[in-house]
């Protein structure tokens, strides 16, 4: 099982500045790359400070000239707010950037905020149409002329330029949950990437058990690769309540998700107080107990056991999400001891 890092921008208040926070994160890839992480992947979120990627692409560009060995992961692009033709030229572009590191992520995308303000109105829940015909679009624009005639997309004959380094295509990679989009993934010969959020690692087996029925469904296809991401704390063993700083500030990114999830009220200038925990006293998996026990939070030995089992379920890679809320340091600090402590024990 190989390694990756899920990383953004954050910014919980107006205190810390932009630049100092496109530092930050350069400095955990680099970090990440010399430990020897296969990947590092960028999402793409719009007007919210928390999560700060209104493009993956200028980012992974700027890496891409900070590293020689790391992939450069979109993870991922939200279809309906993308046209193909625009998919396939800025894609393959940073794939002539990074020569060849690129990896493509795709998803219709989630949060209603976004598609209010990009995709006229339309319901997040309808994304997937776009991305049923996003995927061979690109695909087919990467290989050379093709015109498009679908249901949301019609354009004349026209191709990908540049093309990417990777031939055929650069790995392509779909957010899943539900067992049609991991048949859909499996079906057009893309990876998938899921995340059991705030539940335990029995939704990681249920996840892998979609995976696998979409695998069996399609023998013809090579099967494709499968990435679980889980928010990652490791703290020092001599620290017995280290787990908790890390479960409380994941808690308040989750209550945070929830405020901008159900899109109730209008932020101000990208930030939006976090639901208020009086709204989850009935809901125990947002209590940080809880967060201790689904996220993985712990010692290196107790990550290390956690891990095993993702191993044996016969995960492919394993992502490291790093977007905690927690200062700069402390993630670093977490980081370099997964580096040290818990990845030689996969090697």
């Amino acid at each position: 099982m190989r390694f990756s890092l899920f990383v953004h921008m954050e910014r919980w208040d107006e205190e810390v500045g932009h630049r100092q926070l496109f530092e930050e994160l350069s400095e955990l890839v680099v970090l990440a790359e010399a430990g020897g992480f296969r990947t590092v992947w960028i999402g793409e979120h719009h007007g919210m400070e928390f999560t700060i990627s209104p493009s993956p692409m200028p980012l992974l560009a700027h890496l891409a000239a900070k590293t020689s060995t790391i992939r450069l992961g979109a993870g991922t692009v939200i279809a309906p707010f993308w046209h193909p033709i625009r998919v396939a030229g800025e894609c393959a572009l940073l794939d002539v950037i990074s020569n060849g590191r690129a990896e493509v992520g795709l998803a219709r995308g989630a949060h209603q905020f976004e598609f209010d303000r990009l995709a006229g109105g339309l319901p997040a829940a309808d994304g997937g149409k776009h991305l049923r015909e996003l995927v061979p679009a690109v695909r087919a624009l990467w290989q050379g002329d093709y015109a498009h005639d679908g249901e949301i997309w019609q354009f004349p004959t026209s191709t990908s330029v540049p093309k990417p380094v990777q031939r055929p295509t650069p790995p392509m990679w779909i957010a899943a949950r539900d067992p049609a989009s991991h048949d859909f993934a499996v079906a057009q010969g893309c990876n998938v990437m899921v995340t059991p959020l705030m539940k335990g690692d029995e939704e990681v087996a249920a996840l892998k058990a979609k995976f696998d029925t979409a695998v069996a469904n399609h023998p013809d296809v090579p099967r494709p690769e499968l990435m679980v991401l889980r928010h990652t704390h490791v703290h020092s063993p001599d620290e017995p309540e280290g787990w908790r700083p890390a479960a409380e500030a994941i808690n308040r990114y989750y209550r945070t998700f929830d405020a901008w999830f159900g899109n109730k009220t209008t932020p101000r200038n990208g930030f939006l107080p976090p639901s208020p925990e009086s709204k989850f006293e009935e809901r125990p998996e947002f209590r940080p107990e809880s967060l201790h026990r689904t996220a993985v939070i712990g010692t290196p030995d107790e990550v290390i056991e956690r891990l095993r089992g993702y191993e044996e379920l016969g995960v492919d890679e394993y992502s490291f999400w790093i977007d905690n809320g927690l200062p700069h340091r402390e993630k670093r600090a977490s980081l370099e001891r997964f580096i040290k402590e818990v990845m030689p024990a996969f090697e």
